[in-house]
């Protein structure tokens, strides 16, 4: 899969690949995945474009509140030859008159207390000041429809306000998974399968280690591979400018 990313702002990164895999792995159990579904901050377009490139009987859906991001998520689109409905508004204030399936999402996770860059585009895309995380969770329950499937990552700091807000939202949490830079480092990132109205009880999976000495383990190999992405930036930040 080609993707087009800008050239001096925020591209993606390993988070939506290991995400995109813990996805992959938590639906191996459903024989038919059909129906709809919602990129919430699309960014690029990669997560969805992955999910539906993968799951061709999904309708993909996308909402991207930049525009230079709503340009990529459609020219990316179109180059992989795959169909979206695009709304091109915040998740706050976006007219969605529908409910889905899935929800899928690489939020803006850093808390306002962390540095910043001075790259608006950056910022917007990184940091939660402009979609929280009770906003997250709270407007993705109300677009699922019953038993609707959330997934998405997080600051892995911040897991006990991610218990707190599902459940809130009747959302339960049915997986996990914690990505962890190496053996003998704590956990960076969060990954977090909830299905609304669910009782089933949580599964903790094995975490996944990113590097042996200075090389990839052969887990997170195997998740490129399975991704095959290729990405080419472009300086078209410019273009966007107020």
């Amino acid at each position: 899969m080609v993707l087009y990313q800008p050239l001096n702002g925020y591209c993606y990164n390993s988070d939506t690949h290991f995400l995109f895999d813990f996805i992959v792995k938590c639906l191996d159990k459903f024989k038919n995945i059909n129906g709809d579904i919602l990129d919430i901050g699309s960014g690029s377009g990669i997560l969805g474009l992955l999910m539906a490139n993968h799951y061709p009987k999904l309708n993909l859906h996308q909402c991207e509140v930049q525009k230079v991001f709503q340009f990529l998520s459609s020219k990316n689109a179109q180059i992989n030859n795959i169909q979206t409905s695009l709304y091109k508004d915040s998740i706050i204030d976006a007219n969605i008159d529908k409910k889905f399936d899935i929800i899928v999402s690489n939020p803006p996770f850093y808390h306002q207390d962390v540095i910043k860059s001075n790259n608006e585009n950056i910022k917007i895309a990184r940091y939660n000041d402009i979609l929280t995380l009770d906003i997250f969770i709270e407007k993705s329950a109300k677009l699922l429809k019953q038993n609707g499937k959330l997934f998405f990552c997080y600051d892995v700091k911040q897991f006990n306000a991610i218990i707190r807000c599902l459940n809130s939202n009747k959302l339960n949490i049915e997986s996990v998974r914690f990505v962890h830079p190496n053996k003998t480092k704590d956990a960076t990132l969060v990954m977090v399968y909830a299905r609304k109205n669910s009782k089933s009880l949580m599964s903790i999976k094995p975490p996944l280690v990113m590097f042996d000495n200075q090389n990839y383990t052969q887990e997170v190999n195997n998740i490129y591979k399975l991704t095959s992405t290729h990405s080419i930036k472009c300086d078209i930040l410019g273009q966007f400018d107020e």
